[in-house]
């Protein structure tokens, strides 16, 4: 049985309210000595079953107060009466005369030291680190082992400002590509205070947009369709996926381009002369805004017959004012009744992109006038319906 200690558990160390004039690193604790530091004594019932442990904690508490780095500590006492044992006497408190005390008895005076030649290898290179340095005592402690080479890393950003290069292109000796993708989230806290303003994207946050926050490629968006014309293959392909720029400067020779976005139905779609369809991707229907040529296409989207189809719907129209919907009606929704499922979520906003007959059946659903969040999906619809539909096309 140990000591908890409550009020100075592990290292902590705090700098002075300044950066350091010269090239020590002067290190203080968050309190001030003699410092009083309250035990976790045993219970009473503890005492019973673990009386020999007990005793050698209390042996080792005052072999230590006589040992310890500095002038040692004092030990306060205080009495316990139990049923078993009658009176016994047991440490309640530690006075620490000074911060060597402190850390001979928690056994940090190690991590204190490299802590201080840490920080004065990092301010050396980078001053206006110190505020972090100061916060953040046991980050710097947690990647002693990488710290180096996390410094090395800010510095190649601090060279190479917005540099638009793929992660995979930094060449920094000893770092590879997953030393620093596993790492955004410190890097990026280094980065925001050591990179200039315009160096960083403050619209993009998160580890997830990294890339984009400081300047590197990222992986670009694809955008996957099928040619369901085969005499429009390219080079013998049908399913192609492209990322959004390259989509949006191709103006494929197409007359019509449907928009789905369940995969499935994607794949099954039934061939129609000088078309393609797109596989959707929800809500990301915002990445087809590039692409102008769309605007002189006839383009069909369908989606779930429910309140977020509709409501990516009225994205696309608002990019492509003339794309139509394709068995998103009341009249396919109460056909197919019996395959109605529920969304857990459902879209409320008006909608201003709608036709009146989508809206009406849009504004049904939001409203639950056929029950509660009813849906019926576009995969549930028999496929039979769907080539009828589409046979408009052809």
């Amino acid at each position: 049985m140990g000591c908890i200690l409550q009020d100075l558990a592990g290292p902590s160390a705090v700098f002075s309210s300044a950066p350091p004039d010269d090239a020590s690193i002067r290190v203080s604790p968050p309190v001030v000595f003699p410092y009083r530091l309250r035990l976790r004594a045993p219970l009473a019932s503890e005492l019973g079953s673990s009386f020999e442990a007990v005793r050698d904690w209390i042996k080792s508490l005052d072999v230590a107060s006589r040992t310890a780095t500095g002038s040692g500590f004092d030990i306060r006492w205080q009495d316990i009466n139990t049923r078993e044992l009658g009176r016994n006497r047991l440490p309640s408190h530690l006075i620490l005369p000074s911060l060597d005390d402190a850390l001979a008895i928690v056994e940090r005076r190690v991590d204190v030291d490299r802590f201080a030649e840490l920080a004065k290898t990092t301010l050396a290179r980078f001053p206006m680190l110190f505020g972090w340095i100061a916060r953040k005592p046991l980050t710097l402690l947690a990647h002693d082992a990488e710290w180096a080479r996390i410094l090395d890393v800010v510095a190649w950003f601090v060279a190479h400002p917005r540099a638009g290069l793929y992660v995979r292109q930094i060449d920094v000796p000893g770092v590879d590509t997953k030393f620093i993708e596993g790492r955004k989230a410190l890097l990026g806290e280094l980065l925001d205070i050591v990179l200039p303003n315009n160096a960083i994207e403050r619209s993009a946050t998160g580890a997830h947009q990294f890339e984009l926050r400081y300047g590197l490629a990222a992986k670009p968006a694809l955008i996957r369709f099928r040619l369901i014309d085969p005499n429009l293959a390219i080079a013998g392909l049908t399913d192609v996926s492209v990322p959004v720029s390259e989509f949006a400067s191709s103006d494929i020779a197409v007359r019509r381009v449907f928009i789905v976005e369940n995969e499935v139905t994607a794949l099954a779609f039934p061939e129609v002369p000088e078309s393609l369809v797109i596989f959707g991707g929800g809500y990301g229907v915002e990445r087809l805004a590039a692409a102008r040529w769309l605007g002189s296409r006839s383009v069909t989207y369908w989606g779930d017959i429910d309140t977020h189809g509709f409501a990516i719907l009225d994205r696309l129209r608002a990019l492509v004012p003339q794309a139509r919907s394709l068995l998103m009606d009341r009249e396919t929704l109460l056909a197919y009744r019996a395959l109605w499922t529920f969304e857990s979520a459902s879209h409320h906003a008006d909608l201003r992109h709608l036709d009146s007959s989508e809206r009406a059946t849009y504004d049904d659903i939001r409203l639950n006038r056929f029950g509660i969040g009813v849906r019926l999906e576009q995969e549930r619809i028999p496929y039979g319906r769907i080539c009828s539909a589409l046979s408009q096309y052809r």
